[in-house]
C-alpha cells in the first residue's frame, strides 16, 4: 500500500472498499492508532456484506488489537452487518 495515493480523514469512520484485502492488517492496526491519538474511541470499520470475507478479516484484526475493548455489527442505522463497530481503550 502506497501511503502517497490516499488520504484518509481520522474521523472514526474507515471505509475500506478502496483498499486490498492485503493491506487490512497494517491499514487497520494504523488507522486504530491514528484514532487513539485523537481521542476517538469509537471506530465503524465499512467492509460491506458481500460473502463475509474481509468482515471475518475484520474481525480477527480486531481480536488480535490490544487497543480493542469490544466489537460488534452496526445497528441498521450505522450499515448493519455491512459495517462493524469497535471501542477501544482510552
Amino acid at each position: 500500500m502506497n501511503n502517497d495515493e490516499f488520504h484518509i480523514e481520522i474521523n472514526g469512520v474507515l471505509d475500506l472498499h478502496a483498499f486490498r484485502p492485503s493491506d487490512l492488517s497494517t491499514l487497520i492496526d494504523e488507522y486504530i492508532q491514528a484514532c487513539l491519538e485523537k481521542e476517538i474511541y469509537e471506530v465503524r470499520f465499512i467492509h460491506g456484506k458481500g460473502i463475509g470475507n474481509i468482515r471475518r478479516s475484520v474481525h480477527s484484526l480486531l481480536d488480535r488489537n490490544p487497543h480493542v475493548t469490544e466489537y460488534q455489527l452496526a445497528n441498521e442505522s450505522g450499515g448493519g452487518w455491512g459495517a462493524t463497530i469497535a471501542n477501544l481503550k482510552p
